[in-house]
């Protein structure tokens, strides 16, 4: 039996979170206002019956007061003419509806009552609609705030920026680099040109002696 308990509270428990992994909260919402939608829309209802009950037993009434009054002219008319079989006759109807006009007036007693508490009823729900609409707003701005929030981390973590700030770094020296060779070769191609240019031609020792003589002799001769 403890196996089987346990089992049972697991799937219960897997379901329950599935559930409400599934569950949007702005549909929930969504679907909270249709219900009390519906429950405004019954109240209304049971409202609208409850006075028209009401209303018809206020009608009742007048009519039994109406009856009242014409069964005491019908027997002061009766006592006139001197038929008092049918004076008490009218006597005795106006008793029996003053009778259930007392039962009448009870009952709409009792029927206002009731009429007041579904009023109330539905007032008390239409406050918590208008709450729950005016919640809702708040709460779906909320959600979309979180889920642009939630939306903007995942960016986030998938934007690796340390690998990119790496890589513009890399790409930086590179250009530095090229930069220093063409600032070193502006600096050296003027001496390595006339290296090559002396560098090509041989002198023998013939030759400079003959120069030398040729400088000594000019020396003497000033």
């Amino acid at each position: 039996m403890g196996i089987f308990k346990r089992i049972k509270t697991i799937a219960k428990a897997d379901i329950n979170s599935l559930l409400d992994s599934m569950e949007d909260p702005i549909a929930m919402l969504n679907e909270y206002t249709r219900e009390m939608e519906q429950g405004l829309t019954s109240a209304q209802a049971a409202l609208s019956r409850q006075i028209f009950v009401e209303n018809k037993q206020a009608a009742l009434i007048a009519q039994t007061k109406e009856l009242i009054g014409l069964r005491a002219r019908q027997a002061k008319l009766a006592l006139e003419k001197g038929d008092e079989g049918i004076a008490k006759l009218a006597v005795q109807e106006k008793i029996n509806l003053e009778q259930q006009l007392h039962l009448y007036e009870q009952q709409l007693l009792v029927l206002k009552d009731q009429t007041n508490v579904l009023k109330e009823r539905f007032n008390e729900l239409q406050v918590t609609y208008n709450e729950l609409q005016h919640k809702k707003i708040l709460l779906a701005s909320r959600v979309n705030v979180a889920k642009s929030i939630k939306q903007i981390q995942k960016v986030s973590i998938d934007f690796n920026a340390d690998n990119i700030v790496r890589g513009i770094a890399k790409q930086e020296e590179k250009i530095l680099y090229m930069e220093a060779e063409v600032q070193a070769g502006s600096y050296t191609s003027t001496d390595y040109s006339g290296y090559e240019r002396t560098s090509f031609f041989y002198v023998s020792e013939d030759e400079i002696t003959t120069e030398i003589e040729k400088l000594v002799a000019e020396k003497e001769t000033l």
